[in-house]
């Protein structure tokens, strides 16, 4: 019996893991698809075409697609094995081909079209109008519009995209787990925390080097080197390992990729009658074109460059005052910043750590929910997950009412992508009446408990667990009708702002005195330690907010402003960052091969939408900071026209219904420091 052939009989339709193996995934996949195919045939038979049983019976029909696909992505991202990885590609090229023949089927669209035409709008509540315009839309701007012959050029477009794209992925992931760096004594890491040498120590005795200390280029041993290592030949090391990834002139080098996946995009929006893949993409956009994007990073970079630079300068004085020698480079700046911070706030990530136990921080996360939202979380023993490491939760309303299923998973491993995400496994959906509920992950790589010692987050990590856990309440507390609408199936420029919105919280002292205990002591973090950690918030924020518009520049520069292929790629991301370049450059590292969120992740001329979605933050936190930070009623109207309402109806819409006010990007530059 395939698992992902048939629903599941656990308690809330939790999916059966345990059952699941690697040969499941292709049959399911094309169980689903035919199950999908025998539907849209009865769809394109029928005489009187309606809202009802062609807009919602094509809405129903590709559920079973969804889902099954979702544990196969899911897993390719965080619990992969070479034989999941050998059918990706074929996986990736099934999926693409059908979406196509859906997108392209002549029959079909012309049923579309005729409910499309028909039908009375005003009869239709918001969310069936958004439902109805996204399906008409989803075939007219994936060429059911365009003539035979071209319908076919986008065909091969997609397939190819869909292999290459998962190549592009796996290559990173290989040259993320192929680098180790040894280091022979522990002298030679002086200046890192005791921790993180243990996990060094752990790191090589688990890779055979009992003898050693060992670092890997996931983000936890990077970050530890980088940042405290006083050894600055190791910093150097490693820094440029991880910032050559699939770059060096070996198998997985992302070069060729990069240029192929630009074209290719380039090509198919032109096909379909925009100038470039960026204007396809953001006239689904709140920003609505790429005029508008590049007007909205040049605004905040003339905000910021400035104050950028003064803070570069003082990191570098600062460091030049200890002998270091000038000018700092790329895997100097980290450490000397880290240095002086401690410094100028008597603060560092290490003071820190001992009051943020994992544990503790997710109970904290918790809390600030059942405060605003009225949620409640309880562990589930019972129900198996994709791996050891993986807590599920039930989640429940004030009223007793289930909300949800949470996946949580912290630590890294080799089978597993480095970042952290949040993803949905199902989403949430009514239909005849019962309110299916969504299935929600949030996935980090924080250090594992160490001997006798609990996993320690530093501040970062912390204001990322809540940054992930906003994207799960999006996802979780998602009331609406159709599961294509519902949770984070929201424009792109939206989707950030809940996440980025709770993380305003790890800042405030009433909600740190919820979870922020010393792990040895049980002391609560002392109220001077809080106002150190509001007044550190500011450090470097102009350096990191030009660090993020580089980040949307280099994007924009590849999916709207690129003519022709890229040539020499370490030239061209000088060329269009050399405004903003703050640090020197460095030979033979590339931001854009390891850049997955725009190559191979849903951000393709959309990384701006992080600095966009900050200016949603800063000004829906106001809201709150107004009330009070746990003010139910802000809670609880946030919760019913943003979390509740997913993509039901144009963000602007939900946006200023919650707030009552256009956005604008004051309380943001206030916040950073930069007005």
């Amino acid at each position: 019996m395939n698992p992902l052939r048939s629903s599941s009989s656990l308690p809330f339709g939790a999916i059966p893991f345990d059952k699941i193996e690697n040969n499941h995934f292709l049959p399911a996949l094309h169980h689903s698809i035919e199950s999908c195919r025998k539907s849209i045939a009865q769809i394109e038979k029928i005489t009187d075409p309606t809202f009802d049983n062609v807009i919602i019976g094509l809405e129903k029909c590709g559920r079973e697609l969804s889902e099954t696909s979702a544990v196969f992505f899911n897993l390719t991202s965080a619990e992969t094995n070479k034989e999941i990885e050998a059918q990706s590609a074929e996986y990736s090229q099934l999926i693409s081909q059908f979406s196509n023949e859906i997108a392209l089927n002549e029959k079909l669209f012309a049923q579309v079209n005729e409910v499309y035409k028909n039908t009375d709008k005003s009869t239709l509540s918001p969310e069936q109008k958004t439902l109805l315009e996204k399906t008409f839309k989803g075939f007219a701007r994936n060429g059911a519009l365009l003539p035979e012959k071209k319908k076919n050029e986008l065909k091969e477009i997609d397939q190819k995209l869909a292999t290459i794209k998962v190549k592009y992925g796996q290559n990173v992931l290989a040259e993320t787990n192929a680098y180790l760096l040894l280091v022979d004594t522990v002298e030679e890491l002086n200046g890192l925390p005791p921790d993180a040498i243990q996990t060094a120590k752990d790191l090589a005795t688990q890779k055979g080097s009992p003898e050693k200390w060992a670092f890997s280029l996931q983000m936890p041993s990077y970050q530890a080197l980088v940042t405290y290592a006083e050894n600055r030949k190791l910093r150097e090391e490693i820094f440029r390992a991880y910032a050559s990834r699939s770059f060096q002139n070996n198998e997985f080098n992302n070069a060729a990729i990069c240029n192929e996946i630009a074209q290719l995009r380039k090509k198919r929006a032109q096909l379909l009658g925009y100038k470039s893949h960026a204007e396809y993409v953001l006239e689904e956009r709140m920003a609505k074109s790429p005029l508008n994007v590049q007007a909205f990073l040049e605004d905040l970079l003339k905000k910021s460059l400035h104050i950028a630079k003064e803070q570069v300068n003082e990191v570098s004085v600062f460091a030049a005052e200890q002998c270091a020698p000038l000018p700092l480079q790329r895997w100097d700046f980290g450490f000397w910043a880290e240095k002086l911070k401690k410094e100028k706030y008597s603060i560092d990530d290490e003071l820190l750590k001992p009051y943020f136990v994992l544990g503790n921080v997710l109970n904290g996360a918790f809390l600030m929910a059942q405060k605003l939202y009225g949620l409640s979380f309880k562990e589930n023993k019972d129900l198996a997950a994709y791996h050891k490491d993986v807590t599920v939760y039930e989640v429940y309303e004030s009223n007793g009412d289930f909300l949800a299923l949470f996946y949580a998973d912290f630590f890294p491993r080799e089978g597993k992508r480095a970042g952290a995400w949040m993803t949905s496994y199902k989403n949430q959906y009514v239909e005849n009446g019962v309110d299916h509920r969504p299935h929600i992950s949030i996935v980090c790589n924080f250090n594992k408990p160490v001997g006798d010692k609990p996993s320690l987050l530093t501040f970062q990590e912390v204001t990322t667990l809540f940054h992930e856990f906003g994207h799960a309440l999006h996802g979780m507390c998602a009331k609406g009708e159709f599961a294509e609408l519902s949770g984070t199936n929201v424009f792109w420029d939206f989707v950030e702002l809940p996440s980025q919105m709770h993380e305003n919280w790890c800042y405030e002292k009433e909600c740190l005195d919820l979870f922020a205990f010393h792990y040895q002591t049980g002391e609560l973090i002392p109220m001077e330690l809080v106002q150190k950690v509001a007044e550190s918030s500011k450090y470097l924020e102009g350096y990191q907010t030009v660090r993020q518009l580089n980040f949307g520049m280099l994007d924009l520069a590849w999916h709207h402003s690129l003519n022709g292929e890229v040539t020499d790629i370490a030239a061209f991301e000088q060329k269009v960052l050399g405004q903003t370049a703050l640090l020197p450059g460095v030979e033979g590292i590339c931001s854009s091969t390891a850049f997955q969120h725009i190559f191979n992740g849903g951000y393709s001329a959309g990384y701006y939408s992080y600095k966009w979605a900050e200016v949603l933050d800063a000004d829906a936190f106001e809201a709150f900071k107004e009330k009070g930070i746990f003010n139910a009623e802000v809670g609880q109207r946030f919760k019913e026209n943003i979390l509740e309402k997913g993509g039901c109806e144009n963000p602007s819409i939900l946006y200023k219904r919650f707030r009552g006010k256009e956005p604008n990007n004051e309380a943001l530059l206030k916040r950073a420091g930069l007005k």
